[in-house]
């Protein structure tokens, strides 16, 4: 695939593990009352197989290890948040997608790393099978192990598709998650600073 700006960007896919799943959907279209022997359906089965596999492909990724790769001594002790950061997960319970926006901040100890890492680690984390809860927690305690930092701080705001399509049909409804260590869960003027910064609008 190839954008405008010439940059190539090719998509890989295990044969066997994409073989096996479009075969199984191919059966579930037949028992949802489809024929996916017709035109439009033809390539559905395999589309969706690339497709599955690239939502969870976070299964392969080592989040301590991203960071790790770009860890950089700095004698900075001040917060670096990064805000905003897209999410886009799948309901572990219906498979269906949540989609939001991550705010991760910590206090260096010492040691920083690349700020492209930290939307690399949310992005490790939510292209699986999830819950959001655990979303939260497992960002938080990658960048914790990696980095030994003085505190870090995580807040995840979503909608739940699988609350507006089906179920309560709630289409407003956002779920807040969070989740802090050291200086932001002891320091109150700390977190309530953290909290201050994701809610204003800086440009």
């Amino acid at each position: 695939m190839e954008n405008h700006d010439g940059f190539y960007r090719e998509d890989r896919y295990n044969d066997e593990i994409t073989n096996q799943l479009a075969y199984h959907y191919k059966e579930i279209l037949k028992l949802l009352g489809e024929n996916p022997d017709r035109e439009g359906l033809l390539d559905t089965p395999v589309r969706v197989a690339k497709a599955f596999q690239y939502l969870t492909h976070g299964y392969s990724v080592d989040a301590v290890e991203i960071i790790r790769s770009a860890t950089f001594t700095e004698n900075y002790s001040q917060m670096v948040l990064v805000k905003d950061i897209e999410v886009y997960s799948l309901c572990e319970h219906h498979m269906i997608p949540f989609v939001g926006k991550a705010h991760v901040a910590y206090i260096p100890n010492g040691k920083i790393m690349g700020l492209s890492k930290v939307a690399r680690v949310v992005d490790a984390f939510a292209r699986r099978l999830q819950v959001q809860e655990r979303l939260t927690m497992q960002i938080k305690e990658a960048i914790h192990k990696a980095l030994n930092p003085l505190g870090v701080a995580v807040v995840i705001e979503a909608k739940h598709l699988c609350m507006a399509m089906r179920g309560v049909e709630k289409q407003d409804s956002v779920t807040t998650t969070s989740d802090f260590t050291g200086a932001f869960l002891n320091n109150l003027k700390t977190r309530e600073e953290f909290l201050h910064l994701i809610g204003s609008k800086l440009s």
